[in-house]
């Protein structure tokens, strides 16, 4: 997930009572994701590969059912939840279900592409992998986001973010190759180049040390 995204949902304070919206982290996976959305009432979740999709709890879809309005607009409001929820796949987040439901979402907002792409902008980012011979020599914590292992590396790659202005990064293990992922991402393209490279540079030298290691981009 890029930087600027969850304080974007975490700031939809005039859509949700001025509580914003409550934003979960999990390790990579779909079979992680729909586990954290069943918690909620409605649950959204996506990956940044566009894997994702929306999940209504069995109690809302029963409340739903069963809710009679007493205003035009709460008919209205209710009329559409329900229609969201035939159109929207849970079982499995389908390109067709999901670019429905945007053409909905826009329709209802009355914004055309242009508005809503304005909406939200990624920092300049980088993804690399690196081939290792053992991925599970490689430990995270916090949604896949810091290394409990090999040591002291997450020491030397916060020390290596500090340098960039909005710097982020993080090296997690693959989950189905034997390699690690490196992302980065800065506040300018420049600095993302400039941490990303410094970045490989410096995790090619520990994955070195510690294990060997060959570069593929």
């Amino acid at each position: 997930m890029n930087g600027p995204s969850s304080p974007s949902l975490i700031s939809f304070d005039s859509l949700f009572d001025s509580k914003g919206l409550p934003v979960k982290c999990v390790p990579t996976g779909v079979k992680h994701l729909h586990h954290a959305a069943e918690r909620y009432d409605i649950g959204v979740y996506f990956e940044a590969n566009g894997h994702g999709t929306v999940l209504f709890s069995p109690e809302t879809i029963d409340i739903l059912a069963k809710y009679q309005p007493s205003t035009p607009a709460q008919d209205t409001a209710a009329t559409q939840l329900r229609g969201l929820i035939s159109l929207i796949n849970q079982a499995v987040g389908d390109a067709i279900s999901d670019f429905l439901l945007v053409e909905v979402i826009l329709a209802h907002r009355r914004w055309v592409a242009e508005e809503w792409d304005a909406g939200y902008e990624d920092l300049p980012n980088r993804l690399l992998k690196v081939n290792v011979p053992d991925r599970t020599a490689f430990k995270t914590e916090d949604a896949e986001r810091r290394l409990t292992s090999p040591a002291n590396m997450q020491v030397e790659l916060d020390s290596l973010v500090r340098k960039f202005e909005k710097g982020r990064s993080f090296v997690r293990p693959s989950g189905t190759e034997d390699c690690v992922r490196v992302y980065a991402e800065a506040s300018t393209e420049p600095g993302a180049i400039r941490e990303y490279r410094l970045h490989f540079s410096d995790v090619r030298s520990r994955l070195k040390d510690f294990m060997g290691c060959n570069r593929t981009w």
